[in-house]
């Protein structure tokens, strides 16, 4: 009888610690903005600065494009009384072979440019992991969120280890 409440009170201590270490944990959570990441590391502006040149080669090349367009419908209103019908009609369809390949040319542009833009933030995401998972395991978190695609509402900034992960990811970068 006696070594069954020895057991018993054993059984309850140790449990009782390990409930305690474990709750200890469960308020080590944390809420990464990768927006802000995005916004302020290093390798976030730079990629900002890649896609926003790409952007701007690509409406250069647009305006370029519409630009001749312009010039062949001035050249043909210009000359529409001293031309004969037919020429006419062959330039209208140079024109309008013009618009709707430029039309393809930007939906070009617009599908390139969203899939450099998700290269860029995949590739930073990807680097982001194992920085996020080395600060979770080296300062004990139980978890830690995306901000905003965790569907977090509302998080104390004492819960926010963002300035935390840029610091460490400029590091590496550095490196």
């Amino acid at each position: 009888m006696k070594l069954i409440k020895i057991t018993l009170i054993s059984m309850l201590t140790a449990l009782f610690f390990t409930v305690t270490a474990f709750a200890a944990n469960l308020n080590k959570i944390g809420v990464v903005d990768f927006q802000k990441i995005l916004e302020s590391s290093k390798v976030g502006k730079a990629a900002q600065t890649e896609i926003k040149s790409e952007g701007e080669k690509m409406e250069e090349t647009l305006k370029d494009k519409g630009a001749e367009i312009e010039a062949l419908k001035k050249k043909l209103e210009r000359d529409a009384l001293v031309i004969d019908r037919d020429t006419r009609a062959e330039r209208e369809r140079e024109i309008r072979i013009k618009i709707n390949d430029i039309k393809a040319l930007q939906k070009k542009y617009m599908s390139d440019f969203r899939d450099l833009e998700a290269r860029m933030i995949e590739r930073i995401r990807s680097q982001l992991i194992g920085i996020i998972e080395e600060i979770g395991k080296k300062d004990g978190f139980l978890l830690i969120m995306e901000k905003r695609e965790a569907g977090v509402l509302y998080s104390p900034n004492t819960v926010d280890i963002t300035d935390k992960v840029i610091r460490l990811y400029n590091k590496k970068v550095e490196k």
